[in-house]
This record gives structure tokens, sequence and C-alpha cells, in this order.
């Protein structure tokens, strides 16, 4: 950790779940952090404020294109702005010439996806080339990038291992996530950059994104109100406790990357490269069946929920499983923090963050 002592890393999507904790962390690590976020309407803009708030950052003080400082850290900036903007994303590098770039920013959701492509288009694909061709001309040590266990799409082999093949995509935001991955290949290979994709596994924990089921259930359980438990109850996924997720980022930020010099073209393993180029899952390795996962949230809010079962829904998948040995020979880590661990933990920020028993829930 004290490698990261004095750097200079530029977080994007820092008002968002993981972007809010890692600067934390990095921040009380010694670093020196500039975060970016254009703050969406996604989800409930005021759990993205009252994240920066956390930070230091007063939210009158947000404007456009404007780096401010925090009152709470003074190596925290913040600036309110848009990847797609690439003249304000390039005068942020010119002014702040950043040692490491961890790029969190994106339109998340595999169901909005399909209804609201273009948007996914302009933010995960316009927004990360951007960020590329910034990176080209700067050469920052080490480029981070957020990918998806989406990726894995019709993929049925158990646990998805980065040296699988993940062309059938599911969903558009799945694909968007392949390209990024694909496209942060090429800018390593063409301009020698250090690039580090992670696949996240269903990241949850406090602070966590509204839209997820996590927060769903909590929702519906504390108001008694139906919850939805798509594919009849027949899903799986490996939920990773948001400090695991962020424990893997500081140690994978450390270590940029370096060529593979046993890769081979004629049998190419699809997580490293020649290239100074890995991807990495961030899972848990134990799935764990969504019924268990809401059982685990009626004990801690002590209410039974309503279920409403309905079919799988268009995008999605029932099981997501990690093979995490590559990030474990890597960096001697695997996630441990274990679901009822995890619930435990969340549903304590949640009952008071949304004052529960004295007034309704924000959403």
């Amino acid at each position: 950790m004290n490698a990261l002592s004095n750097k200079k890393i530029l977080v994007t999507g820092a008002a968002g779940f993981i972007g809010y904790h890692l600067c934390k962390v990095l921040l009380e690590t010694g670093c020196n952090v500039i975060g970016l976020d254009n703050i969406s309407g996604y989800y409930d803009i005021s759990l993205k404020l009252d994240r920066l708030r956390k930070l230091g950052i007063n939210k009158h003080a947000i404007s456009e294109g404007h780096l401010i400082r925090s009152s709470n850290y003074t190596s925290f900036g913040f600036i309110k702005a848009n990847l797609q903007d690439k003249k304000t994303v390039r005068g942020l590098f010119l002014s702040q010439s950043f040692d490491s770039v961890v790029n969190l920013a994106a339109q998340a959701g595999v169901r909005y996806s399909v209804e609201n492509p273009n948007v996914y288009i302009d933010s995960n694909i316009v927004g990360f080339i951007n960020l590329l061709e910034v990176a080209r001309e700067f050469q920052p040590e080490h480029v981070v990038f957020a990918s998806s266990s989406s990726v894995y799409g019709a993929n049925t082999k158990m646990p998805f291992s980065v040296a699988d093949n993940v062309d059938h995509p599911l969903s558009i935001y799945a694909a968007t996530k392949k390209s990024n991955e694909l496209m942060a290949h090429a800018y390593s290979h063409l301009f020698a950059i250090p690039m580090t994709g992670l696949r996240f596994f269903t990241v949850y924990g406090p602070w966590g994104r509204p839209d997820m089921a996590l927060f769903l259930f909590a929702d519906a359980i504390v108001n008694e109100k139906p919850i939805k438990v798509f594919n009849n109850g027949d899903m799986a996924r490996d939920f990773t406790y948001i400090g695991d997720v962020v424990s893997a980022l500081t140690r994978v930020i450390q270590f940029p990357p370096i060529g593979n010099d046993s890769w081979n073209g004629i049998k190419p393993d699809p997580g490293s490269s020649k290239a100074p180029y890995r991807i990495y899952n961030i899972g848990r390795n134990k799935p764990v069946q969504l019924m268990s996962f809401i059982k685990a949230l009626e004990h801690e809010f002590g209410k039974k929920a309503v279920k409403e079962f309905l079919p799988l829904q268009p995008g999605d998948v029932p099981v997501t499983y990690s093979d995490v040995s590559v990030l474990k020979s890597s960096f001697n880590f695997v996630p441990q923090t274990s679901v009822e661990e995890g619930i435990k933990i969340f549903a304590k920020w949640y009952r008071e963050y949304y004052k529960v028993g004295n007034r309704a829930t924000k959403h």
C-alpha cells in the first residue's frame, strides 16, 4: 500500500458506488486523488451528492468543468465533467500530470441497456476512446478500467475464467464492456500503455446503487412491498463485497502489467498479451443462491419478504461464478467477506442513511 503514497491518481466515476469507496481508501493511503463524474440521473443523484459530501465536496460548489477542492481531504479535488467532453478531459490531464488512471465511469445496468442502447454507446464507447486518446498523449504509468462479469454472456462453463473466450454478450451493456477490453488492448499494443481490465462480479455493500437487487430487495422488505424474483428464484450470483473490491483495486493499481513473453497467437490467452495488458476477475469464487441472499436480508431487517416470481429477463443470465486463480497468483489476494457479514454491514448503513423507522425511504 505504501507504494501508492503521494501518487496522483485520476478516478473517473468518483461519485459512483465503487468510485466513492476507492477514492476514500486512496486518500487515507496518502494518494493525491482527482475525482471526475458527470453525476448522471440514471439513479437518484442525492445519493451521489451525499457520497461526494463524505469526501468533503459541497454540492453547492459543484460547477460543470471546474475543479474544486475538498474540505475534508487536502489531497482531493473533484470535477463535474463527462468523458465525452474530450477538451475538458485533456485539459485536466494537462494541468494535473497523473501517475495512474482508474476508469470506473460508465453507464451501468444490463436491463436498461435493452431499452436505451445509444446511451451506452455514447458513455461507454465514446467516453472510453476519449480517455484512451488522452492516455496516448500523456502516457500515465497505468490505466485500470472497469469491465464486467456480464462479458461472459452465453458462456456456461463454470467458473468463468479470464482464459475463456467471451465473444457472445447477451446485452448491449456487456457488448460495450467487451469493446472496452478490445480497445484497451489495441492501445496497449500500439502505444505501450500498461492496461488492466477488471471484471467485477455483483458488487454490493453500503453506499451501493439503488438499481441493484440488494437495494431493491431492502426497500421492498422495509416497506412491505413485493420483491421481483427473476427466473422464479433459480438464480445465483458471485456476490462480492465492496471492501474486497477496493482491496483488489488498490493492489492492482500498484503493479502495471508487463508483456507476457510466453503468449502466442496460435493458442492465444484472452487474459494476457505480449502487450502490457491484463484482465482479472474480481469475485468471491462462491456463488450464492438468490433465495439465500433474500433470506439474509430478511434476517437483518427482521421481516419476511413478499416475493413475486417472474421469468428470466432479457440480457440476464441465471448464474455468475468467478475463477479468481489468476488474481490470487498475481496478488496473493482473494475476496473473503461472506454474504452474511456483508449484508449485515449494508443493513446497518441502510437503516442509518434512510432513517428506517422514522420516515419512508427516499426512493
